[in-house]
C-alpha cells in the first residue's frame, strides 16, 4: 500500500469516529422534530414557555425534580429528590414511572437511544432564564 492510500484510510477512519463522537450527545436539529411531535402536546420550551400540562423545560439539565413554581407537581415528582442530569433525564424518557414511580406524566417512552440523544441535545439547548 502506498503512502497517500494509507493516508487516506487513517483519515477517513479518524473522521468517521469523530462523527460518532459527536452524534453520541445528539442532534439538536432532530430532537427538535422529535420534541415537536412528541413532547409539545404537554410541554413548553424557548423564550416565551411557561407551564401547560407539563411543566416548561427551559434549563431542565440541572434543575432539581418538581421545583418550578407554576406547575403543580405530584407528590412523587416533589418529593423524588432528583437532580435531572443527563443521565437521569434520559433514563426517564425511556421509562417514566421507572425513575419516578407514582409520576402524573403518561408517557409511554422511547426506547431508541439515538432518539433520547437528540431529545436531550435539543433540550439541553435551552438553558434557564
Amino acid at each position: 500500500m502506498n503512502k497517500a492510500a494509507v493516508m487516506t484510510l487513517v483519515l477517513s477512519l479518524g473522521a468517521g469516529l469523530f462523527a460518532a463522537q459527536t452524534n453520541a450527545q445528539g442532534d439538536a436539529e432532530a430532537g427538535g422534530k422529535l420534541f415537536k411531535r412528541m413532547c409539545s402536546g404537554c410541554h413548553q420550551i424557548g423564550e416565551s414557555a411557561r407551564a401547560f400540562f407539563g411543566p416548561q423545560l427551559n434549563g431542565i439539565v440541572g434543575r432539581t425534580a418538581g421545583s418550578t413554581t407554576d406547575y403543580q407537581y405530584s407528590e412523587a415528582m416533589k418529593s423524588s429528590g432528583i437532580v435531572w442530569t443527563r443521565e437521569k433525564l434520559a433514563a426517564y424518557i425511556e421509562d417514566p414511572k421507572a425513575v419516578v414511580s407514582g409520576t402524573r406524566m403518561i408517557f409511554w417512552g422511547i426506547s431508541d437511544q439515538e432518539k433520547i440523544d437528540d431529545l436531550l441535545a435539543y433540550l439541553e439547548s435551552f438553558p434557564a432564564p
